[in-house]
């Protein structure tokens, strides 16, 4: 049964830092597109940041960009979202979703995955 778990959300100031783990099981990174996204109170959930599970190709959100990375450990079956810089509006529930699709990575858009996680809290606050 796949599964994805969540976790490493808290709360940090702003400018701070924070690393997402988003911790697979009951597939192969490798054949899956793996993304992660957000929705904050009173709006839609969008697309963070996605990758190809068998590596070379990634997207990001224009709002993120220069800001979050995303990686993945393959032996580990985990992708992570490295967060720096974060500033208030970063302030989500953060979840990861995997599809078997390797073109959705281009999109990186919610509708497009069909397995998510839980998700987990991100607050940045003074």
């Amino acid at each position: 049964q796949l599964q994805l778990v969540e976790s490493g959300g808290g709360l940090v100031q702003p400018g701070g830092s924070l690393r997402l783990s988003c911790a697979a099981s009951g597939f192969t990174l490798d054949y899956y597109a793996i993304g992660w996204f957000r929705q904050a109170p009173g709006k839609e959930r969008e697309g963070v940041s996605c990758i190809l599970g068998s590596g070379g190709s990634t997207n990001y959100a224009d709002s993120v960009k220069g800001r979050f990375t995303i990686s993945r450990d393959n032996a580990k079956n985990t992708v992570y979202l490295q967060m720096n810089s974060l500033k208030p509006e970063d302030t989500a529930i953060y979840y990861c979703a995997a599809e078997p699709t390797s073109w959705v990575v281009a999109g990186c858009r919610p509708p497009l995955f069909g397995s998510w996680g839980q998700g987990t809290q991100v607050t940045v606050s003074s």
